[in-house]
């Protein structure tokens, strides 16, 4: 078990896997935060968070699922592999991006200065699960 963690090329496709799982996350995730954070009066900052969340899953799914049909050439089987291969990839990132905005900066708040830090935390919170189920049962999204 201990050269299993140890295979360079596996590594290097989970990081590529979790890069396109993270610019979904978040493209969504950060727009919701933005728009809320601008134009929206006094918002609920725990109902801003949860949306933020939804966002990104639902812009995660989509880039996955276009990525997917432009190898398959068939949609219904993009999305059905999209949510299977990389759902828990995405709740652990959307979970892990927005902890640290809320630590940083509270609850439903947007700031830039905040974005490094959780496009951090979200890309190395999943990468070993990525890396994990690529190995043990060679499944990945791309």
């Amino acid at each position: 078990m201990s050269g299993f963690w140890k295979c360079k090329h596996s590594w290097e496709k989970a990081a590529k896997n979790t890069s396109w799982c993270l610019l979904g996350c978040s493209i969504g995730d950060f727009s919701a935060l933005y728009y809320f954070d601008r134009f929206i009066v006094d918002p609920n900052p725990y109902m801003v968070m949860i949306i933020a969340i939804c966002c990104g899953l639902t812009t995660s799914i989509a880039l996955e699922t276009f990525i997917m049909h432009r190898q398959l050439k068939n949609l219904k089987e993009s999305f059905k592999i999209a949510i299977s291969m990389s759902f828990i990839s995405m709740i652990a990132m959307e979970l892990a991006m927005n902890i640290v905005d809320f630590a940083l900066v509270g609850p439903g708040n947007f700031a830039f200065w905040v974005m490094p830090f959780s496009l951090f935390a979200g890309y190395i919170t999943p990468l070993p699960y990525n890396y994990y189920r690529l190995k043990k049962w060679g499944k990945s999204c791309h």
